[in-house]
């Protein structure tokens, strides 16, 4: 319970000197001096309440809006950057927090960058519930708070599904760029929702795709050919697709796995092809058979984050693998310390999670793009 002196009308807490209680403003010529000298530590970080200084503003900033600025060619050199800034000592990033529910779960994903150009703040509330589009909502959906880290003010409040999409594409493309073979002409998709849109965007910006493979789980879905025909419209390319897993997995320069899958998929691939392992995100899942990890050189955008809930969770709490297995974070790569695809014939993987720091890199970039633009909702929160 706070210690406080009590005026007439006012309680004042004697720790932190913050005003508890007040009935109305005091009519004693004692206490109107004392509370006219009284200020709050606290008050002084927010401008509107000193007399002459502009009110600071918060963008609003929809999926729209950030269509408009955040394409695949700048989401990934925007990455390129966060993950440069991760392997340069350059970032701030707590683990990433789960609450679950009977559903789904909400998770909280908090970083700081600070370098390669980048010095900002930010957290990112994200659901995952599967089910939701039976209800007619994203089974992703996320707000991305942008902070300013001098003072902590909240920059922007933006939505975080689309970026979240982009980022994760983005990711995707720059291990493509920095493992895949140069001369790769064909990709391989194990699951062709939304992500594989994206994925498929991003790899068109680094490699000269020609033709994709797409594996077709249940002769029911109609997700297979939707996703062949937006790619023959969007970029030309030749199509296949598959019921055979296998003929989709092997014999590619990239293979991109996207499923929610709790068990492998993928069983054989080909000697010198990149792995973009993407549907791992929570403890559990798992869709590449250990063998390929085995065979393979695995790359993990986190190591913390993908030994809980990546791609790796699985087969390293069953000891089939073990940190020794783990070639390196992406991180260090695309900051030069470490290596990247040493030989045409090696198998390499790179195991996405997400990380928050892909979000503020990205949510920077929205915010420099629209702040000084019009069109963009402003709120005074203070």
């Amino acid at each position: 319970m706070c210690q406080g002196k009590r005026f007439t009308h006012l309680w004042i807490d004697t720790d932190c000197f913050f005003p508890i209680y007040s009935v109305h403003p005091s009519q004693n010529p004692f206490e109107r001096d004392c509370l006219s000298s009284f200020q709050h530590p606290g008050l002084n970080h927010f401008p509107n309440n000193s007399p002459g200084v502009e009110r600071m503003e918060t963008l609003i900033i929809t999926k729209k809006d950030i269509e408009a600025v955040l394409t695949p060619s700048v989401a990934i050199k925007a990455v390129q950057k966060a993950f440069r800034a991760q392997g340069s000592g350059q970032v701030d990033m707590p683990a990433k927090s789960y609450l679950y529910f009977k559903k789904g779960d909400l998770r909280s994903m908090p970083a700081y960058v600070h370098g390669q150009g980048v010095n900002m703040a930010g957290i990112k509330s994200v659901n995952v519930h599967p089910d939701n589009r039976r209800q007619g909502l994203p089974s992703v959906m996320a707000v991305i708070t942008l902070t300013d880290p001098k003072n902590g003010f909240p920059l922007a409040i933006m939505d975080g599904t689309y970026l979240t999409s982009i980022r994760t594409g983005a990711a995707g493309g720059l291990a493509a760029k920095l493992l895949s073979r140069k001369n790769a002409q064909v990709a391989g998709f194990v699951g062709c929702g939304v992500q594989a849109r994206t994925q498929l965007s991003c790899l068109m910006e680094v490699r000269n795709l020609k033709y994709i493979k797409v594996w077709q789980r249940s002769r029911k879905s109609s997700s297979a050919r939707h996703f062949c025909e937006w790619a023959r419209e969007t970029y030309h390319l030749e199509t296949l697709i598959s019921p055979e897993i296998d003929e989709v997995t092997t014999d590619v320069g990239i293979l991109v796995t996207a499923t929610p899958s709790c068990k492998p998929l993928v069983n054989h691939v080909s000697p010198g092809t990149h792995i973009n392992a993407f549907g791992a995100d929570a403890k559990g899942k798992q869709e590449i058979s250990p063998r390929i990890l085995k065979q393979g050189k695995i790359i993990v955008d986190d190591w913390t984050q993908a030994s809980h809930s990546g791609e790796i969770n699985v087969p390293l709490s069953k000891r089939q693998i073990f940190k020794k297995h783990i070639y390196g974070e992406l991180g260090e790569i695309a900051a030069g310390k470490k290596r990247g695809r040493t030989s045409e014939e090696e198998i390499t993987l790179f195991d996405s999670t997400g990380l928050a720091i892909q979000d503020v890199a990205c949510a920077f970039y929205v915010y420099k793009e629209l702040k000084g633009g019009a069109g963009v909702k402003r709120v005074t929160l203070f």
